[in-house]
């Protein structure tokens, strides 16, 4: 029988080389782990109970909120604030940061999550995803929390990653020290290393964009989408567009088999600029992940864990995926720059 290592087991083992990962950190793990246990249990029979649908309410974001997104919004607060290691929280679903309630113990990291990615997907049944980052704090842990204690460089990370609940429930993470994937394992309820040192292939196959939004974009990404069309022409093995809609499902894909995921910046509304994708809980994590699998992660031309945010729900356009393919991405918005 093959050796099967757990998450908590993984983090023990490799603590010496991740220093963090030890006492309380782990302890925050293992309360996401349990998170995504419970999420998963609710995904599975959500056609079999009353978790599909609109609540009614409207996130800070300005969408509707699904019944799954509150769930696993609810699940996610309740379990992190009890670990023992945040001095804070954020979530895409909530506007402002999330205090640790009196009387609870608090320690000196803060995470901000993605609680439901894709769930304008639930009711077709199409994979979803809870994506997370961990930052530790920079003032004192006696003293008031900061602004520059949660609004830090992407590469500032202590550890990113995402669950996806698809024919498999996985968790995907990196303490900075490689990126590993865990299956869960139903029959004993334990998260499993099934994916190993993950590494992005250099160059893939596969664009993932949504074409629907055409024409809202500039000349440069348009530039960008021919490249990877006439590329399909001319290479021996073309690229292929492969969209799901779901930002963990297309990345999963991706760091698997190799190739890009592109949100570009459109003009479909004035409020949002920069594109819709959140910087800190969904850009800068998919950012540390695929850069520690040895692929890349831009705006357009700059890097994404350079990006100092400004604030909370800032947004961002993203490319990112195979090195090649990204580094081709920045050529042609940089040539378009300097034009």
């Amino acid at each position: 029988m093959s050796q099967q290592i757990t998450v908590t087991e993984h983090l023990l083992l490799h603590q010496k080389q991740v220093p963090m990962a030890t006492g309380r950190f782990t302890r925050l793990f293992n309360e996401l782990i349990l998170s995504a246990k419970l999420i998963h249990r609710e995904v599975s029979k959500a056609g079999l109970v009353d978790v599909l649908g609109f609540t009614g309410d409207i996130n800070v974001q300005g969408e509707e909120v699904k019944k799954l997104d509150e769930f696993s919004n609810r699940v996610l607060i309740h379990r992190l604030s009890r670990c023992g290691a945040l001095c804070a929280m954020a979530s895409e679903e909530n506007a402002d940061i999330i205090e640790i309630p009196d009387g609870l113990p608090t320690g000196d990291y803060f995470v901000i999550f993605d609680p439901l990615d894709g769930s304008s997907n639930i009711d077709a049944n199409v994979s979803i995803g809870t994506i997370f980052s961990i930052y530790r704090r920079k003032s004192p842990g006696d003293s008031r929390l900061l602004a520059s204690d949660y609004l830090q460089q992407g590469s500032e990370q202590v550890a990113a990653g995402y669950i996806l609940y698809g024919s498999s429930t996985m968790m995907v993470f990196t303490t900075g020290d490689g990126v590993n994937g865990f299956t869960l394992d139903p029959s004993v309820g334990e998260f499993l290393l099934s994916h190993p040192n993950i590494r992005i292939p250099e160059q893939g196959n596969t664009y993932s964009v949504n074409e629907g939004y055409y024409h809202y974009w500039d000349e440069p990404t348009l530039e960008v989408l021919a490249h990877f069309k006439a590329a399909g022409m001319t290479r021996k093995k073309p690229y292929s567009l492969r969209y799901i809609g779901s930002l963990v499902s297309d990345f999963h894909r991706n760091l698997i088999y190799g190739g890009i995921f592109m949100y570009p910046a459109d003009s479909r509304d004035p409020s949002k600029p920069s594109g819709k994708l959140r910087l800190m809980c969904e850009a800068a994590p998919m950012a540390f992940i695929v850069e520690q699998a040895g692929g890349m992660a831009i705006d357009g031309v700059n890097r994404i864990l350079d990006i100092v945010p400004q604030h909370l729900h800032q947004r961002v356009p993203l490319f990112v995926g195979s090195k090649k393919d990204v580094e081709q991405v920045r050529a042609i918005y940089e040539k378009a720059r300097q034009a």
